[in-house]
């Protein structure tokens, strides 16, 4: 029986990234009042270069893993199994992770020396995506450091790279060994076919031989023994090989048809052969992979063809029966496949609307920085949603995305642009603000507390609204005018140190309003409720000195409390939402609600890599200045990672009770 096989989609594997959101907002110094301190913060200036958009590396890695130099030359192999090569790069990859560029060379290159060259498709097309994943960042720290340096982005050149090098060799030594691989295969099943050829004479030879029947039958049984030992022959001699071997199998059979007895045993033997050939197709049906079970179900049909004919009366039954056995299997192949392609080709008219927002967005005439930050975080919405979007069709897919890029480049070269325009506002603004510093240079040294306090929040109030700096003058600047009202404000603290009178009744009041926090109790309590209660302790002023720090540890504690309540009453109704959602879906189909379990276990897994980068990069921080900050900002984000990876986990739960049902 004659099947068609349909070639498994070819997509690249996207590791799940981190999405980077440009976050390059003003911040001014807070306002000093009398009876406080004003806080330390930074003073922003240009948005940075290369903190724009969502992470794209997975994409910008496979693209260079498949440039002209790196191709390994064939179509894409199937495995024993029916495992797709992508799939067996997909694998390998999960081992990958961790190791450097150096240690992926190494592993290819220990790969192709010890095993088999036929095993390594899948492996060697995980280590191009690897090794250009660590390439592709290091390329563009390196071009991040050049422009901080003053160098034009534009102008940088990425240094030789000898491991890249060294990666090209092997590839190219990989595609020689494959060619001579596939020839030697092609000189065998050449040979094979002068074997089986052969086999045919022979047997041809064998009817009218002068030998008796039982010598006779004996000879076709090794003949036919030899046959099923020969390995394949060329593609294009099978169908008329096979069909001329049964045609003198029959021919044979026909004339030893005299010996009633071994012409029946044989036949008895080959439909007991293909009754079992029928239960394993059956069998299939039950395999919960469909690619598994169409290519077990190919090495039947051959099985099938090598077994000789059995009894008339059982001929058309047996068949009937491995036939239908086949079409199931064949249809739910096909459907399978049809269901890809249509997936596909939505995700395709999904991305392409995705495109068309891009540019249009682009477009847009955008005049001030409050606009653009907010079309930029709109676009990186867009991105945040394309990376939800599963793969367009092969020959789609990598055009949908180079449209995709390039409309968000044009729109964040649009952007640099316009914030270059801005370099005469912001030397303006420098100028304003070290005018400023001076003033307040000048109030530092004043006894007159309360005059001088109204004009350094006068002066404060005035460097808000002057708005950023060039970069390189942000901290300076800023660290000059905030030491100047420090100095001011520690003496005027200092002064004012010994008037202890007021400050026991502020603590008083700061002891009641926590007192009075803790019986209301927190259920229902909203952010603004938040809100005022801090508004409330702020408004009430110092405290004796010895009884500030645990006044305030109080009042931290506290506030925890209500954050952790109003965030748990959130978490609630979240999960309340999606159990509505679930009973919805569950309304649509038990399809739709697998499709969302799937859905949410991937996301699973895309966090649990997160997690495990974010662990592997806090290694690298302890050789980096001011390791212990930005130690502490990957713990927390670790830790709220673990958190959105708990609800989803319960979430999941909740289906899988929801389909016991």
């Amino acid at each position: 029986m004659a099947t068609n096989e349909i070639s498994v989609p070819e997509e690249r594997i996207d590791s799940v990234v981190d999405d980077v959101k440009e976050t390059a907002q003003q911040q001014t110094p807070s306002e000093a009042r009398v009876d406080d301190l004003p806080v330390a913060q930074s003073d922003a200036a240009e948005p940075a270069a290369h903190s724009e958009a969502v992470d794209f590396s997975d994409e910008e890695a496979a693209l260079a893993a498949d440039a002209s130099d790196l191709d390994l030359g064939e179509e894409e192999d199937e495995g024993e199994d029916g495992d797709s090569s992508k799939e067996i790069a997909s694998r390998s990859e999960l081992d990958l992770g961790s190791k450097t560029k150096a240690e992926l060379v190494e592993l290819l290159a220990r790969s192709l020396e010890e095993k088999p060259v036929q095993t390594l498709r899948g492996e060697v097309e995980a280590i191009k995506v690897a090794f250009y994943k660590l390439h592709r960042n290091e390329s563009e720290a390196a071009r991040k450091q050049f422009a901080e340096a003053g160098g034009d982005p534009e102008a940088f050149e990425a240094p030789a790279d000898v491991a890249e090098a060294r990666l090209k060799d092997l590839v190219g030594e990989y595609r020689r060994k494959r060619d001579a691989f596939l020839a030697t295969i092609e000189e065998d099943r050449e040979a094979n076919l002068k074997t089986k050829l052969a086999i045919i004479e022979e047997l041809k030879a064998l009817v009218g031989g002068s030998e008796t029947v039982g010598q006779t039958f004996n000879a076709f049984r090794e003949l036919q023994q030899r046959w099923r030992d020969a390995g394949p022959v060329p593609v294009a001699n099978v169908k008329d090989l096979w069909e001329t071997y049964n045609h003198h199998v029959e021919n044979f059979y026909s004339y030893i048809k005299i010996n009633k007895e071994l012409r029946d045993l044989d036949l008895r033997k080959n439909y007991e052969v293909k009754l079992l050939l029928c239960e394993e197709a059956e069998a299939l049906l039950l395999e919960p992979s469909i690619i598994v079970a169409f290519h077990k179900l190919q090495k039947l049909h051959d099985q099938w063809r090598e077994t000789g004919p059995v009894a008339a009366e059982f001929k058309e039954s047996v068949w009937e029966r491995f036939r239908e056995a086949s079409g199931r299997i064949n249809r739910q192949h096909q459907t399978h496949f049809d269901e890809i392609k249509e997936e596909q080709k939505k995700n395709l008219d999904l991305k392409t609307e995705l495109c068309e927002q891009v540019e249009a967005l682009s477009k847009e005439p955008l005049t001030s920085r409050k606009e653009w930050n907010k079309a930029s975080d709109r676009l990186l919405e867009i991105q945040k949603v394309w990376k939800t979007i599963g793969f367009a069709p092969r020959k789609n897919n990598t055009r949908v995305y180079e449209r995709f890029r390039t409309a968000s480049d044009a729109f964040f070269a649009a952007k640099r642009e316009y914030y270059n325009g801005l370099k005469g506002e912001m030397d303006h603004n420098l100028e304003l603000k070290n005018e400023i510093c001076l003033a307040a240079e000048a109030l530092a040294a004043s006894d007159d507390w309360r005059k001088t306090s109204d004009e350094l929040i006068a002066l404060q109030k005035r460097w808000k609204e002057i708005g950023p700096v060039p970069r390189r003058h942000s901290d300076a600047v800023w660290k000059r005018f905030r030491a100047a009202c420090d100095a001011f404000f520690e003496r005027k603290n200092n002064h004012f140190s010994g008037v202890e009178g007021g400050y026991k009744e502020n603590l008083e009041r700061k002891r009641a309003l926590l007192a009075a926090a803790e019986a209301k109790g927190f259920e229902g309590i909203t952010f603004d409720d938040i809100k005022e209660f801090q508004r409330q302790w702020s408004e009430i002023g110092y405290v004796p000195i010895k009884q500030k720090e645990s006044v305030a540890k109080q009042y931290k504690e506290l506030v925890d409390k209500m954050f952790t309540t109003l965030r748990g009453g959130e978490q609630q109704r979240s999960m309340e939402r999606f159990r509505n959602r679930v009973s919805d879906l569950k309304t649509g189909g038990d399809k739709r609600l697998r499709s969302e379990r799937e859905r949410l276990f991937n996301k699973v897994k895309q966090l649990e890599g997160d997690i495990a980068t974010l662990e592997n990069n806090i290694g690298f921080f302890g050789r980096s200045k001011n390791a212990e900050a930005m130690i502490a900002g990957v713990r927390e984000k670790i830790a709220r990672t673990r958190g959105e990876m708990a609800e989803i986990i319960e979430k999941i739960k909740l289906i899988d009770a929801e389909e016991q049902q």
